[in-house]
């Protein structure tokens, strides 16, 4: 009868595959989400509305302040983050038949949370150094790559997807990540020398005309390796009708980014369309690791 009731105790312990792909689709939304308060913030100018941290000023909650609000309200953000990749990386020891590899991936996010928190205190302890502000902002777009990779893993998992026959773009589809990596950073140098550096009197970084060819130069090469992904999934479209169709997400992000980032320049940079600018950024490089984890994933067998 122990031995019965034990059992029966560990069996309500554990977590379905489809219960832990929720759950890692709710980590990955949060973290989506971080990064676009992040940038809120530093588009808003409220990067030092509170003057320390974790504090907000001299108590815990932020002073009637708009800066101060804006700021708070990201940290905020950050410890909801925090707790569903907790909950998250909890639950994936409680899946039977889990992948060592997507254990602990999922294990690995609550940690990159963690590190944006302690990057994001030094951030404000230096004053918004545009490295540092860079380094925060990147470190967040790993975060949501991990988060990528789990949720493909979690989905295949919930579905008991076996081996597929692998596709020839698999070397593009890996090659376009560092790429689109490239084009994000080349991006967060045009914030640092343009006109939303975090705060009313943070210094700029860079000429914003030379670090604007730079970005142009990142979205040519990457527009180049995309395309030419995206012939290989038309040519191969009959085994990649999944891998096909988030290509053609990233085409359209693309497109109403470039118009986008031609109407903010041609604006003078306005902090609402540089945030939609990022926000489309932050989705085409969801995308792109989504569709090479999706990829990759298909050489592998993920199920017991």
């Amino acid at each position: 009868m122990e031995a019965g009731a034990r059992t029966a105790r560990l069996r309500s312990l554990t977590v379905s595959p489809r219960a832990f792909a929720w759950l890692a689709y709710t980590a990955l939304a949060a973290l989506f989400l971080i990064v676009v308060s992040g940038a809120t913030v530093r588009l808003t100018g409220s990067g030092l509305g509170c003057e320390n941290w974790p504090r907000c000023g001299d108590t815990f909650l932020p002073p009637q302040d708009y800066h101060a609000v804006v700021e708070f309200g990201n940290r905020v953000v950050g410890f909801a983050v925090g707790l569903t990749t907790l909950v998250a990386a909890g639950a994936a020891f409680r899946v039977p038949g889990m992948p060592r590899w997507l254990l602990w991936s999922a294990v690995a996010l609550p940690f990159t949370v963690l590190a944006q928190g302690v990057l994001g205190g030094i951030t404000v302890l230096f004053e918004l150094h545009p490295l540092i502000v860079m380094g925060h902002f990147l470190l967040s777009l790993v975060a949501l790559g991990v988060a990528v990779v789990v949720v493909q893993g979690a989905r295949d998992l919930a579905r008991r997807a076996g081996v597929d026959e692998p596709l020839g773009s698999a070397w593009l589809a890996l090659a376009l990540v560092p790429a689109a990596l490239a084009l994000v950073v080349s991006g967060t140098l045009v914030t640092a020398a343009g006109p939303h550096s975090g705060g009313e009197e943070i210094r700029r970084f860079g000429n914003l005309v030379e670090v604007v060819h730079i970005h142009i130069g990142a979205t040519a090469v990457f527009g180049v390796g995309f395309l030419a992904l995206l012939a290989l999934l038309v040519a191969e479209r009959r085994r990649a009708r999944v891998e096909l169709a988030l290509s053609g997400a990233v085409l359209v992000l693309l497109l109403v980014q470039m118009a986008v980032g031609e109407v903010q320049w041609r604006e003078g940079l306005p902090w609402g369309l540089v945030l939609l600018h990022v926000t489309l950024a932050t989705a085409v490089w969801v995308c792109v690791v989504a569709l090479a984890a999706r990829i990759v994933l298909r050489r592998r067998a993920r199920l017991p």
